[in-house]
């Protein structure tokens, strides 16, 4: 059976930053070829695009991951039934508990009337939200001056349904509660630079302004430190397996929207760590979207051998033609016919993977792959 599946490869260059830090405060870096290289993990750039979807798609396509379910419940049941929103936490806790969550006591608790919380993250769609809070509602007007009951069933069925673009593609995973559990559809891959890659110290002082100005103070700053950094040519990667996100949304049109906003998003979203410090914001040099019918392949293995400053045109015009060589000798080693590809960047570095796919814009391509997936998915 055919599939329809949409590779994103990425070459962006990051200069000296710290994006994506370790338990240490280390920029975070992995072995790859027998070298040091620089890397960024895949839950960084996952979340990198999901802020970039609040730009994207309208508030209601997305989904809130929060241990405070109660707390949005409670709020959701107050604006669609203010008679009820001096019941509203327990409400919401009563449809959740029935929904088959567990809640607990928040380990900071302010007041008496501090809601209770998951006992870990829920990646809940607004629209899910919404169908919790008004099945709670539906249940008290039906009890009346009785015990409020919640159909069990249909509490955990609409926790099911209505699922949000994010959590459609990223999924969801209820440790206590597999029934709710959401297969991701789209797998991103931890970034890595194509170079090996020595961590550097940025030493720094920070001036008492007020102790500056008293002319009997010494000189001395008011605190010292270091920030430690790299700076690398990064290769990106991630695949979206369109059927999967189909049968997630149940929609062909939901998922051309969510396939659309996801190469946007991921093609030009970037983690914000120390980011004020270094701004060092930057976009894709080059970008290659394949859509196969087959299986995701990964282009990592054109790096396997870490790219030099003495490879002709530097690091980035020799990641990209490795990159289009690579993809070239795969398609023939294998049989791969890739649907349609598209591939984007800055100057005429760029050109050798044309060969690959055609020359076009960021907008061109995000309308082609969502054309193709309309197309691949009608009736």
């Amino acid at each position: 059976m055919s599939r329809t599946i949409i590779d994103l490869h990425v070459i962006q260059t990051v200069p000296p930053s710290n994006i994506n830090r370790d338990d240490t405060g280390s920029p975070k870096t992995a072995m790859y070829g027998g070298v040091r290289r620089a890397r960024v993990s895949s839950q960084a750039w996952k979340r990198a695009t999901r802020v970039a979807f609040e730009s994207l798609l309208d508030k209601e396509n997305l989904g809130v991951r929060t241990k405070r379910i109660v707390e949005l419940v409670a709020e959701t049941i107050g604006e669609r039934s203010p008679e009820h929103a001096d019941r509203a936490q327990e409400l919401a806790k009563s449809v959740l508990e029935a929904a088959g969550f567990k809640l607990k006591a928040p380990r900071k608790k302010a007041t008496e009337a501090t809601p209770d919380e998951a006992e870990f993250l829920v990646f809940l769609s607004r629209a899910q939200i919404t169908n919790l809070a008004d099945l709670a509602v539906e249940s008290a007007r039906e009890a009346g001056d009785g015990k409020t009951k919640i159909d069990k069933s249909e509490a955990k069925a609409r926790a099911d349904r209505s699922h949000s673009v994010d959590v459609a593609l990223f999924g969801r995973m209820v440790a206590n509660l597999p029934d709710l559990n959401v297969e991701a559809a789209t797998q991103v891959a931890h970034a890595l630079s194509v170079h090996g890659v020595t961590n550097e110290y940025d030493y720094y002082t920070a001036v008492d302004d007020h102790k500056k100005a008293d002319e009997e103070e010494d000189a001395g700053a008011g605190m010292i430190g270091t920030i430690e950094f790299n700076s690398s040519t990064l290769y990106r990667y991630a695949t979206i397996d369109v059927d999967q996100l189909q049968e997630n949304l149940g929609d062909v049109e939901a998922t051309r929207r969510a396939v659309e906003a996801f190469v946007r998003a991921f093609v030009s979203s970037m983690p914000t760590g120390k980011q004020n410090t270094f701004a060092n914001r930057t976009l894709p040099d080059a970008v290659l979207v394949v859509a196969r019918e087959t299986q995701p392949i990964n282009l990592v293995g054109a790096f396997e051998e870490a790219v030099t400053a003495r490879e002709q045109g530097g690091r980035i015009s020799g990641s990209i033609r490795r990159i289009a060589t690579h993809a070239a000798d795969i398609h023939a080693a294998f049989d791969e016919t890739p649907l349609r590809a598209w591939s984007f960047g800055v100057g005429e570095r760029v050109e050798p993977l044309a060969e690959i796919g055609e020359r076009v814009s960021l907008d061109v391509a995000v309308k082609g792959a969502g054309q193709l997936v309309a197309e691949r998915l009608a009736p």
